[in-house]
């Protein structure tokens, strides 16, 4: 899931440089989300993971 939002990211910017508006919005918009996502995946692995370990 992170590898979708480094793409979304690049393309953002990419579309950004180029100068279409709604396109670099979109993209930041989805990687935005996706990014969120991935930090609270991360987050809930990051608790239950060490729960149960032990």
């Amino acid at each position: 899931m992170l590898r979708w939002t480094v793409i979304f990211i690049i393309l953002a910017l990419i579309a950004g440089v180029f100068g279409f508006g709604g396109i670099a919005a979109g993209a930041a918009s989805i990687a935005k989300i996706l990014f969120f996502i991935f930090i609270v995946l991360f987050i809930l692995s990051l608790i239950f993971g060490k729960r149960f370990k032990a």
